[in-house]
């Protein structure tokens, strides 16, 4: 057994474990250490995943360490410790800081055993990893909307979990074995229905952990109920190893199911539904789920085509890269002015805070898809891989609905330039987290530079 090549994982358990004992014996006024300490640990899972050598699959094929997951392995500790900085003003003091920090770890350690599960079984243990610390992190705020959430979270949590557990039973079964290499060499000899059942099954499970139609509803209540931080976390890091592990599963399932019309009218729900109801929230928060929703529908059509067509994986890790940064971005920007959680709060933002407010505009802008921006390349390498791999009509889809998303992108910026009705006092800019979120609106353009390396991926 190669313990040695799942070290970045075991760096995450570890600090997780440590980050919550060592929290329990610090009083409250030293919590903090427990939040660096995090943040140093993530950072150093993501180097030690950049730099280990690996060999293809550890476990008997059951743990993938192909270019995948060596993505995921690296931009997620690395989303998880930005979203401890965007969470910052409101983790300091808590008296449940520490444990913040631990289930955030652990829910970035389940997402990415997601994305590298090769194996059906460990599907099921990255997704209760990934899953089970969300209901703890939406209530932490302690309010009513995120208890609703909570509940919301756990009760869908629970039907598609077992839903998903029931899919992978059903394909177990049939198969005779669990992992990838067993289920491409006997589901092709299955009858159909029994593949089909138990595909929909798993597919149900991770389309609730990546927030698309029809596992979505969740998304928006825990965006808006959640923190400001743990928004940021549940918006942008549980889909980045839920895609890449239904990108895997829709590689595995034979021609005699059709897997890519039914990922791709997903997608195509999932933007369209996205994207309108997006258009008239006044919560920002809330506006950035329903967005999110509808990004996941873009993010899903090179899962389509993942089997017909080859740029479809270096598609989808390159637009998850660009998506979390851009998502990120927004959230710290919100977090660096906390007196402005709605989108009429922002009026008359770009004449006190214009930094923060260029930030803003340019992660709208390229959430949108409008160039020089990342999620444009994204977009254009997504919709290229969708339209070469035999599903033209999901790109004119796709298409549409990103200048449609133009209204809630505008609508939004458009307020923060009217100057205000009546004076109103709004607190300072918060330092660490307007840093932040610079730092990140600079990347959503600059990243654009690193299209070429990922597109190798």
């Amino acid at each position: 057994m190669n313990y040695g090549a799942l070290l970045p994982e075991i760096i995450m358990m570890g600090g997780a474990i440590v980050a919550l004992l060592g929290g329990s014996f610090l009083p409250r006024r030293r919590q903090a250490l427990v939040t660096w300490f995090a943040i140093a640990v993530a950072c150093g899972s993501a180097a030690t995943a950049a730099v280990s050598t690996r060999p293809p699959t550890v476990f008997s094929d059951s743990y993938a360490l192909d270019n995948a997951t060596t993505t995921i392995r690296i931009l997620v500790p690395l989303a998880t410790a930005v979203v401890m900085l965007i969470g910052r003003q409101e983790f300091r003091g808590s008296a449940r800081e520490s444990e913040t920090a631990s289930l955030l770890l652990l829910a970035a350690l389940g997402t990415v055993v997601l994305a590298g599960a090769n194996d059906l079984l460990i599907v099921a243990t990255g997704f209760l990893l990934a899953t089970v610390p969300l209901y703890a992190l939406i209530g932490l705020s302690r309010s009513p909307a995120a208890a609703e959430a909570t509940i919301k979270t756990y009760l869908l949590g629970a039907i598609f979990g077992v839903v998903m557990v029931f899919g992978i039973t059903v394909l177990v079964g049939v198969a005779g074995g669990s992992t990838y290499p067993e289920l491409q060499q006997a589901l092709p000899h299955v009858p159909a229905a029994a593949i089909a059942l138990g595909f929909i099954g798993v597919l149900a499970g991770l389309l609730f952990k990546a927030g698309a139609v029809p596992g979505h509803f969740w998304v928006p209540d825990a965006a808006e109920g959640a923190g400001i931080g743990i928004a940021a976390f549940i918006t942008t890091v549980p889909k980045l190893g839920a895609l890449i592990a239904l990108a895997r599963v829709v590689d595995v399932i034979p021609g005699t199911v059709n897997a890519p019309l039914l990922v791709g009218v997903l997608a195509a729900a999932s933007m369209i539904l996205g994207t309108l109801a997006a258009f008239w929230q006044r919560s920002a928060p809330r506006l950035l789920g329903w967005s999110t929703v509808g990004q996941v529908g873009f993010l899903l059509m090179p899962v389509a085509v993942i089997g017909a067509e080859p740029s479809a994986r270096a598609a989808l890790l390159m637009y998850l890269v660009f998506y979390a940064v851009t998502n990120l971005a927004l959230f710290a920007a919100i977090a660096a002015l906390p007196g402005r959680t709605t989108i009429p709060s922002w009026r008359g933002a770009a004449r006190e805070h214009p930094v923060i407010t260029s930030v803003v505009l340019v992660g709208l802008l390229s959430l949108v898809g409008t160039p020089p921006t990342a999620v444009f390349v994204g977009k254009l390498a997504v919709f290229t891989a969708t339209w070469q791999g035999g599903m033209p009509w999901l790109v004119v889809i796709a298409a549409a609905v990103s200048v449609a998303s133009l209204f809630y992108a505008l609508r939004w910026v458009s307020v923060a330039f009217q100057a205000p009705t009546e004076p109103r006092p709004h607190p300072a800019a918060v330092q660490l987290q307007a840093v932040t979120a610079v730092t990140l609106g600079a990347l959503v353009i600059v990243a654009v530079a690193s299209s070429p390396p990922l597109l190798q991926l």
